[in-house]
C-alpha cells in the first residue's frame, strides 16, 4: 500500500473527486438524500482530500465557524488510519487559521474515534438525515 496523504483541495478544481466519494459514502452507501449532502456552506468551506498514491480515497471540509465535516473514506479504505490523516489535517488547518475551538456532528457509532482526537460529546444523541447523532467539541491547546 502506499502511503496516505492528504492536501487541501480546491472546491471547484477537485470537485469532481470530491463529490464522486462523499456520493459514494453518504448517498449511496448511507442513504442520505443528495438534497442533505450538498449545501451553500461547500463553496465557503476548505476541503481536503486524502490519497493513496494518486487516488483520491477520502473527504472532509472545515467550515470558517470551526465546523469540520462530511468526513468521508471509500470503504476499502476504512481501518488504514485514512480518516486519522484527514482529521489532522484539518485540525492543524483549522488551528492554523486562528480557529481555537473545532466543533462537528458525528455519526454516535464514530464518537470514539473523534474522542481519540480529543474530541468530547456535547449534546444528546439526534437524529440527522435519519442516522443517529451527537454535537461534539475539541479545544486547542494553540495560545
Amino acid at each position: 500500500m502506499n502511503k496516505i496523504h492528504v492536501r487541501v483541495a480546491d472546491w471547484h478544481k477537485d470537485n469532481a473527486e470530491l463529490r464522486r466519494i462523499r456520493e459514494a459514502v453518504f448517498i449511496a452507501e448511507q442513504h442520505v438524500p443528495p438534497e442533505l449532502e450538498w449545501d451553500a456552506d461547500d463553496s465557503d468551506a476548505v476541503h481536503f482530500l486524502a490519497y493513496e498514491g494518486d487516488f483520491p480515497i477520502g473527504t472532509a471540509r472545515l467550515l470558517p465557524d470551526g465546523h469540520i465535516g462530511r468526513v468521508s473514506v471509500l470503504k476499502d479504505w476504512r481501518g488504514l488510519k485514512v480518516g486519522d490523516a484527514l482529521m489532522q489535517a484539518t485540525i492543524n488547518e483549522a488551528e492554523k487559521r486562528g480557529l481555537k475551538e473545532q466543533k462537528l456532528s458525528a455519526q454516535v457509532h464514530a464518537t470514539p474515534f473523534y474522542e481519540r482526537l480529543g474530541f468530547e460529546v456535547i449534546s444528546e444523541e439526534f437524529l440527522e438525515a435519519g442516522i443517529p447523532h451527537v454535537d461534539m467539541k475539541r479545544s486547542s491547546k494553540i495560545l
